[in-house]
């Protein structure tokens, strides 16, 4: 009895809040489970219109898919929000870098676990980017029409890659310093574009002008490079990265949504 009675109040509740004006701004149309209540909820709601209306079961299977496109995504937002935080706790300059590294982890509570979440997240992210782009690859969904969604992956792909890249430099200890060194020594071997590759004369490219140079803002690792590479890994990167990522969600939906097995 007492039972029936509560579940009278909540469906008057339930009726009640779902007639109102707020909410019939937000969620214009109601669930009466019909095919055509079914495709206006998707098409009227910019979050469900990521997906399609309809998808086939098969696509569905964890052993297709694996949720590698989801788990990267996540990952990314656990980057972001761990990011954030730690960028309360750090100071792009090197009297300051690695000692912000140590206080974080010594000194400021659940900081070292703040910092784990951040790193192991990143390299998470770098091994789910290339498992989804080998799952798309063996299974044939970069063929038409989805291969310029293809190509978005792949610049996906190379953006975190230099996301992890640009995010080496930051904790400014020996490992990071020698590091981003060989890397961008190679970037100086780039041909056209930097000082030592072929062709450089072509271009007029110095050791002033080349790639490294943009990279690090002087001949060596320093004061600059610290501040170029955290304003590359916390706002240029990322940025670029969320409008390719909404252009690959939105590709995903108008190509048919996930693609079938062959």
């Amino acid at each position: 009895m007492a039972t029936s009675r509560t579940e009278t109040a909540l469906r008057k509740l339930t009726d009640s809040l779902t007639a109102s004006p707020l909410y019939r701004s937000v969620f214009r149309h109601d669930y009466v489970d019909t095919a055509r209540n079914r495709a206006l909820e998707i098409t009227s709601n910019i979050f469900l219109h990521l997906h399609p209306i309809t998808i086939p079961r098969r696509a569905l299977k964890i052993t297709y898919t694996f949720c590698l496109g989801g788990l990267t995504f996540f990952l990314f937002l656990v980057e972001t929000l761990t990011g954030l935080l730690l960028m309360f706790y750090y100071r792009p300059v090197p009297d300051y870098a690695y000692l912000d590294m140590k206080t974080l982890e010594y000194a400021v509570q659940f900081g070292m676990t703040l910092r784990n979440l951040h790193r192991w997240g990143a390299h998470l992210m770098v091994i789910c980017v290339m498992l989804h782009m080998l799952r798309v690859f063996l299974t044939g969904s970069y063929r038409p029409p989805r291969e310029f969604n293809w190509v978005i992956g792949v610049s996906l792909l190379v953006l975190t890659l230099l996301l992890s890249f640009t995010g080496y430099l930051l904790p400014w200890d020996q490992l990071a310093f020698w590091a981003v060194t060989v890397g961008t020594n190679m970037a100086a071997a780039t041909p056209f574009v930097g000082a030592e590759g072929p062709f450089h004369n072509l271009l007029g490219t110095t050791p002033f002008n080349d790639a490294r140079f943009l990279l690090l803002g002087d001949m060596k690792v320093g004061s600059n490079a610290l501040l170029r590479f955290y304003v590359l890994h916390c706002v240029g990167l990322p940025l670029v990265a969320i409008v390719l990522m909404m252009v690959h969600f939105w590709r995903t939906r108008k190509d048919g949504g996930i693609s079938r097995p062959l």
